[in-house]
């Protein structure tokens, strides 16, 4: 991992703002995030966490986790913000997904971009890994932190609350 230096922050802060916008829209009430995806300067996928098809028969935010049954291993119901942009990317511009780098932001409960923690969705580590995404990007603490896409989910897996 790395953390972009500060000629490459700058040349994303465009895409930043964009990213938030995406967040924006997230129609989970549990958590408003956003992801898109970027290749040689160009979004190719953008998109925000809601429920499957956006079908409210399909929203569960209300529920406690504890309710879902224990094989349910991801206890929300919606499909999260990376997944969809990856599937935007796939609809729209499929053969540039090949080594894009992926974007991740969460907005906290007044819409204010949130600082990431360490990696830890192996849902949307291994979808990165399986279409061949480079490099994934959370907004920490130091900066924008790139993971190369294997690290991340290596680190996804590890991750112990």
């Amino acid at each position: 991992m790395y953390f972009l230096d500060k000629i490459e922050e700058i040349a994303f802060q465009p895409f930043f703002k964009i990213l938030i916008k995406e967040a924006k829209k997230a129609t989970c009430t549990r958590s408003k995030c956003g992801a898109i995806l970027l290749k040689n300067g160009e979004i190719i996928g953008k998109w925000y966490n809601s429920p499957p098809n956006s079908l409210e028969s399909q929203r569960r935010c209300s529920c406690e986790k504890s309710m879902y049954h224990k094989k349910v291993t991801d206890k929300t119901c919606c499909i999260h913000a990376e997944q969809r942009a990856i599937f935007d990317a796939l609809k729209n511009n499929w053969e540039k997904i090949l080594w894009s780098r992926l974007y991740f932001i969460r907005l906290d409960e007044n819409e204010t971009p949130k600082r990431s923690g360490n990696p830890y969705c192996t849902i949307c580590s291994k979808s990165a890994l399986d279409v061949w995404i480079s490099e994934f990007v959370l907004w920490e603490e130091k900066g924008f932190c790139v993971y190369n896409t294997q690290e991340y989910n290596d680190l996804s897996f590890d991750y112990d609350e």
